[in-house]
């Protein structure tokens, strides 16, 4: 409003002075007088308004600070709580991983045993399987040679009567003996010839 009154008021030629109207001058210093004391209490809230502001601002920094420091303390902890899991898990691992290889180390010798043992036995059963098969076959031995012996016998005796027969034949008598058979040839010993009619 001043800036108006002076930049409407009547200026003098070739100089800057301005005339300006000592009433209405007056008027407005009054009017800023009257205005002064509400306008400096609405500075001076706008400044508590600020300090309050500020006082709440360096507050919440405070909790957001102290809330940080809690929280890296948190993460701190977490930190070594996870390290010292890490560092279980790192032992866990190896205490199975030497279980295992105790274990694994366990089987193949258990194995080899198995081997060793399967193949002395089965060294034995094939020990046995041949005293078997040499008894089966002196038993087979044994067997052929009676039943031969048998039919020897028979083959005499069918002989013997083959020759009384034909000496009855021929008129003659028999002889007091049958032939003699040599066993271990199965020969029989050639007798006379029959006499000639």
């Amino acid at each position: 409003m001043e800036e108006i009154l002076i930049v409407e008021s009547w200026h003098i030629p070739l100089t800057k002075r301005t005339v300006v109207d000592e009433e209405m001058l007056l008027a407005q210093l009054d009017l800023v007088r009257e205005s002064l004391p509400a306008a400096f209490e609405d500075a001076e809230k706008i400044v508590r308004q600020r300090e309050e502001i500020l006082l709440q601002a360096e507050e919440y920094a405070q909790e957001i600070m102290e809330a940080a420091e809690r929280r890296a303390d948190q993460i701190l902890d977490e930190m070594g709580i996870i390290q010292q899991a890490e560092m279980e898990a790192n032992q866990i691992r190896k205490r199975v991983q030497q279980e295992c290889e105790a274990i694994q180390e366990q089987t193949l010798t258990e194995i080899e045993r198995m081997r060793l043992q399967a193949q002395q036995e089965l060294e034995q059963m094939r020990l046995m399987a041949l005293t078997e098969c040499e008894d089966i076959q002196n038993g087979a031995d044994d067997y052929a040679d009676a039943v031969l012996t048998s039919i020897e016998q028979q083959l005499t005796e069918m002989l013997r009567v083959i020759r009384n027969g034909r000496h009855q034949l021929q008129g003659e008598p028999p002889p007091d003996y049958p032939p003699e058979i040599d066993p271990g040839t199965s020969a029989t010993r050639p007798s006379s010839p029959p006499p000639k009619k």
